[in-house]
């Protein structure tokens, strides 16, 4: 029988001709991260842009993938001299960071939604719901204040315990259906609602305007907006914490100010325009974020299906100080996708 082609040519052809393969596809995955990095870029250059600092897992990641570097490099050192130990503990150390890796992303998403800033293009400015447009909230005696994302009551933030029984009592309204009521439970003791300035009645447990008037469909879904952003600790911002010093907003690379619930540029307060495009703008830096990490995370995992068979190829003999090409082909690929991501990182510490 004919042999293959491949196995005509000598060791060196063939490894080179290997080599050549793997640096064509290394070549196309830089030009693919190239194209998603300028177009965020030039994404961020002519709009609204939201900053705001890595996920500490993200940083925890990194380090993994440096030390498993390391271990694959002198892996490959350990077989060179004929020590198959050796190859086995360095291979096993290496995949082991490469699943912890792995998990440390998924923990950094985690740690992005928890902060509020989701895959999905939510906006960055809450329209829906945001307190004060149409409700304002009396606490006995004195008005519900948000500034930014913190509750207050006469300029003192509300603590967790307040906090909680303000959403458990607005938790009442974040169910609407059309064309029904919802029948109110607890009203008008210690919290009372005022609808475009005016208090909110209650008559026979609806909601009713100040001259009696049972409240419509479309006033009763802006309380349940306003119910659920109440329920997530949400202000006038969706990604969590205060505004300069948990995350940013910037208008053509210039960051803004956030002065009693507004947003200026350079002292200035935004122009009516501005202030609908920055109430319309989508949060495109968290979509590029996710898009750039998970397609960078999504070549980790399809490495780590042939991590499994180089180290099971470890642990069987089949690497020896001669024959161990698959074993250096796929370091040299490990190291391009550690050195990848440390380049991701950077690129969103200072552009992101």
């Amino acid at each position: 029988m004919r042999k293959d082609f491949s196995e005509e040519l000598s060791p060196e052809v063939r490894e080179k001709m290997k080599k050549n393969l793997l640096y064509v596809g290394i070549f196309s995955i830089i030009m693919m991260f190239a194209g998603f990095t300028s177009a965020y870029i030039v994404s961020m250059g002519d709009s609204f842009w939201l900053k705001y600092p890595m996920p500490i897992a993200f940083w925890i990641s990194t380090a993994i993938i440096f030390l498993s570097s390391i271990a694959f490099e002198v892996g490959i050192k350990q077989i060179k001299k004929g020590s198959l130990k050796g190859l086995k503990i360095f291979m096993l150390i290496t995949f082991l960071s490469g699943i912890g890796f792995v998990y440390f992303q998924f923990k950094g998403y985690g740690q992005l939604v928890e902060f509020g800033a989701h895959a999905v293009n939510n906006h960055i400015i809450v329209t829906d719901g945001r307190y004060g447009d149409y409700y304002d909230i009396k606490v006995n005696d004195d008005f519900l204040e948000v500034d930014g994302n913190k509750f207050m009551i006469g300029g003192k933030e509300l603590s967790d315990g307040e906090m909680k029984e303000l959403q458990n009592f607005m938790k009442q309204f974040e169910l609407v259906k059309p064309g029904v009521n919802p029948k109110i439970s607890s009203y008008g003791t210690k919290y009372k609602l005022y609808y475009k300035q005016q208090p909110v009645g209650l008559i026979d447990g609806k909601l009713t305007t100040p001259d009696g008037k049972a409240f419509q469909y479309t006033d009763l879904l802006r309380l349940s907006q306003l119910s659920v952003n109440i329920r997530d600790k949400r202000g006038d911002f969706f990604v969590k914490g205060e505004y300069g010093k948990d995350f940013t907003f910037y208008y053509k690379g210039k960051e803004l100010e956030y002065v009693n619930r507004e947003l200026r540029l350079e002292g200035k307060r935004l122009s009516k325009y501005l202030q609908i495009k920055a109430m319309d703008t989508a949060d495109s830096a968290t979509s590029y974020l996710y898009i750039i990490t998970f397609l960078h995370l999504l070549h980790i995992l399809v490495t780590m299906i042939y991590m499994v068979k180089i180290t099971i190829y470890s642990f069987t003999g089949k690497y020896t100080k001669e024959e161990n090409l698959s074993l250096r082909l796929g370091a040299i690929f490990w190291h391009f996708l550690g050195l990848l991501w440390v380049y991701l990182l950077l690129f969103l510490l200072f552009i992101h």
